[in-house]
């Protein structure tokens, strides 16, 4: 077997699966769970693992993309597809880490595996940024830690690698051993154990014991005694271990930290003698992330002084991908800190999710230690960038350069950064999408800074990663089968627009719902293709609607006859959805107009019902609980007696985001999720298991000290008695921060710390009381996010996370994110 490339055949046999169906006995070097993501598929091997959805419901979209061979649980599957591979496993996911596995077990080579609550990732990074130069590393790409992740990481080795680093992540017990028999580490790191990721543990140490099975059998264990409390160090995995601290006795004993100029000079205490080392971070974190790779050098045998060198020259983990407004009318993807395949291939998947421009363009640098050489790596490239649909290619660099043959698209090379910048104000773009990836010695930032629109202070990041996490925590919640129209509407409350429908239509849910007409032929217009539903169809907008193949809400006879009127004569089954009025009496057709409604159904030709639909008016709070079972009650009966008449079935919905969870029973055919998407669920006590989507940001303007007889702000509204220091902040009630913030009311966070307002709030700026806080012109300040939540500014002024939310007036620019 040769690496990376196994027959199906060898597969089946070195796996011992005693069922499979094998027409041709094609080479597999490439191990695929997303049906979206071929890139090779004549080499590819689908595993169809069911998960929060059905894998196998997917067998048909990597079918359609030329995938032949399959790895599947439900053998009728095998029938529907005669001139395909299957192999058929009781198990699924369990084969996937049997087969990396067995590929790991292949090599010879040094592991060091990283687990822990926090700082997994970044210490992965850092130690590939310190020990390139002497090793040849496979790494895990981004975060792939899970239970998925961790084989697709460990199927990259080949024999070119001289170390793996890999992460590994788990959730609940009795998951760690999958993951230690695949990684086969021969050391291993605990990086902590904190309060991430413990609602599967009933303790912490529970959770640290699940996590030591990783290094059972390593030759080398680094850790921190202040996480391993109440394990004797004679029970600790490693034949030898190294211990880190800031607390007590250890191997390298951390005497004191001092911050200088935004980075941290630390003193230590290793083999009797004190060492020094400078991180050039400021923050905590990567303090702690730094000792953990300054004690990873000196275990593996560096001097204090090389791994002083080594440490001071570290530099930023930037794991998000950024979507950016660009300039004219483009959309910019900026992976400017990173370039290796894996995540190239990453970054690919989410240029093609966009769809709001036709033109996909990539800005690429020299690719680096890939273990490959230049032409397998360019044609490995080339055939990339034609699977994912580029149309253009902007190569930067002397390797690339030299094989641009190799690339069948439009494309230009230049030899470095500042001859592409010399050259770019003879180029065009325009209304495109357009990826910047490049390695971190081509300075791709510059080229970023020259595409994007300059953004005004106050921001407001949107994490896409927390979004389809929201999604995925709902649709396992639903029962077999439950659909899920995503609500939208108002700029996908305060989010966005198309980059939130993008998102949504790659994770697949089943409806759009927007509030208005315009904001669906927005969507249409930006290549959203999903069904959109329109919750207020005005008769003007009739025509629109028809035309962008939207799908109006009818919930009374006027609007209901109107529709039908414009309709064309030619037109038959137009999809309408209606609704009925169970209570919250807002919209909707009452039970008393059922006899004038159900003879138009019926007799109609021109429209036919999809779905028919009601609005719970308190699934959130149990005091109305019972009011909740009469709505639901009540439109049973009332959808029994439509389709009774209709003489045809059709969606049935009326959960919204809190009944998900409060009243499995409403979820019948369809579910509505809203802002339970963007992480607040008034029906779970804290929003438990949803992620912060949105994380809105301002800066400092100005600092002033005043004294005691001193007031702030229009009206001189404000004051502080005892005198102290006052920020200006950009923000103000045209951002969508209210009035009613002001005069102490409001707070925000500066350096993690809360400093209230003060004054009035102004249409663009407001002050805040810095008296404490150590800060200076130009720094962030936290609005809202995880930690100040948005239910939190909402109990401020006596208002709900919904208002706050759409308040964000559109001035505020929206920055997104994507790991």
């Amino acid at each position: 077997m040769s690496e990376r490339s196994y027959t199906i055949q060898q597969i089946a046999e070195q796996l011992n699966i005693g069922s499979f169906k094998v027409k041709y006995n094609t080479f597999i070097s490439t191990l695929l769970i997303d049906s979206r993501s071929v890139v090779s598929p004549e080499t590819s091997l689908f595993f169809a693992i069911s998960a929060q959805r059905d894998g196998h419901e997917f067998i048909a979209d990597a079918y359609a993309n030329g995938v032949r061979s399959f790895v599947i649980s439900n053998s009728s599957y095998a029938e529907v597809y005669p001139d395909a591979n299957f192999l058929m496993v009781p198990n699924v996911l369990q084969t996937l880490q049997r087969l990396a596995a067995l590929h790991r077990s292949r090599f010879d080579l040094d592991v060091i595996a990283i687990t822990g609550s926090n700082g997994k990732t970044v210490v992965k990074e850092w130690l590939y940024q310190l020990l390139a130069a002497d090793f040849n590393i496979v790494r895990s790409p981004k975060s792939f830690n899970s239970q998925l992740g961790v084989p697709l990481s460990v199927w990259q080795i080949s024999s070119e690698h001289t170390l793996g680093i890999f992460e590994a992540g788990i959730s609940k017990n009795d998951e760690m051993k999958q993951l230690a028999a695949i990684i086969q580490p021969s050391t291993g790191i605990l990086t902590n154990i904190r309060e991430a990721h413990a609602e599967g543990f009933s303790s912490p140490k529970e959770k640290l014991l699940e996590k030591l099975k990783l290094f059972e059998g390593v030759q080398l264990f680094i850790y921190s005694p202040d996480y391993t409390d109440g394990i004797a160090t004679k029970n600790l995995p490693g034949e030898r271990r190294f211990s880190w601290s800031t607390t007590m006795k250890a191997d390298l004993e951390i005497l004191f930290v001092e911050p200088i100029k935004g980075r941290n000079y630390i003193r230590a205490r290793y083999k009797n003698e004190e060492i020094e080392c400078l991180i050039p971070f400021s923050d905590g974190a990567s303090v702690e992330n730094g000792i953990i790779c300054w004690a990873t050098l000196l275990a593996m045998g560096y001097t204090p002084e090389e791994a002083d060198l080594r440490l001071e020259k570290l530099t930023a983990v930037n794991m998000r991908l950024t979507l950016k407004n660009g300039i004219n009318q483009c959309s910019v993807i900026d992976d400017s800190y990173s370039a290796d395949i894996s995540s190239l291939a990453i970054a690919l998947d989410f240029l093609k999710l966009q769809n709001q421009h036709v033109m996909r363009t990539l800005i690429l640098s020299d690719l680096y230690e890939t273990g490959k050489s230049d032409k397998d790596l360019y044609t490995e490239i080339a055939s990339l960038l034609k699977q994912k649909q580029v149309n253009r290619l902007i190569g930067i660099g002397a390797h690339i350069s030299a094989f641009a043959d190799l690339f069948e698209l439009e494309s230009s090379f230049y030899e470095s950064t500042q001859a592409f910048i010399e050259n770019f104000p003879a180029m065009h773009f325009n209304s495109e999408t357009i990826l910047v990836k490049g390695a971190r010695l081509f300075e791709f930032e510059r080229i970023s800074k020259l595409l994007t629109q300059k953004i005004h202070d106050t921001v407001m990041e949107i994490d896409l990663n927390a979004l389809a996490n929201n999604l995925k925590f709902y649709k396992s919640k639903l029962k077999p089968g439950v659909k899920v129209m995503a609500m939208v509407k108002a700029f996908s409350y305060g989010s966005g627009s198309f980059e939130i429908a993008n998102l949504l239509q790659y994770q697949k849910a089943d409806y759009l719902a927007v509030a208005y007409a315009d904001e669906g032929i927005s969507l249409r217009k930006a290549g959203i293709t999903m069904p959109i539903m329109v919750m207020s169809p005005e008769p003007s907008a009739f025509e629109a609607i028809v035309k962008y193949k939207l799908e109006p809400e009818l919930y009374n006879l006027d609007i209901l006859n109107g529709f039908i009127d414009f309709l064309p004569d030619t037109q038959f089954s137009y999809p309408v959805h209606i609704k009925i009025d169970t209570g919250m009496h807002r919209l909707g057709f009452e039970e008393l107009d059922l006899p004038d409604l159900l003879p138009v159904l019926r007799l109609e030709e021109k429209i036919r019902v999809i779905s028919v639909f009601s609005h719970l008016a308190a699934s959130e709070d149990a005091q109305h609980d019972e009011f909740t079972l009469y709505q639901l009650q009540r439109y049973t009966a009332m959808a029994e007696k439509i389709r009774a008449e209709l003489g045809h079935d059709f969606i049935r919905h009326i959960s919204n985001t809190s009944a998900i969870t409060r009243h499995p029973e409403a979820q019948l055919d369809m579910v509505r999720i809203g802002i339970g998407l963007y992480g607040f669920d008034s029906g779970l006590k804290g929003s438990s298991g949803l992620h912060t989507v949105g994380v809105l940001k301002t800066t400092i303007t100005q600092i002033k000290k005043v004294g005691p007889l001193d007031t702030i702000g229009y009206g001189r509204r404000g004051s502080l008695p005892e005198g102290g220091t006052i920020a200006t902040v950009k923000i103000g009630y045209a951002d969508g921060y209210r009035r009613s913030f002001g005069n102490g009311v409001g707070k925000m966070l500066v350096h993690g710390k809360l400093a209230p307002t003060t004054g009035s709030i102004a249409m663009d700026m407001c002050m805040l009381d810095i008296t404490g806080i150590e800060a200076k012109t130009g720094d962030e300040v936290i609005v809202f996010n995880d930690q100040l939540t948005i239910a939190d500014l909402a109990a401020q002024i006596g208002t709900i996370p919904y208002e706050i939310l759409t308040n964000i007036s559109q001035r505020v620019k929206r920055v997104y994110f994507y790991e």
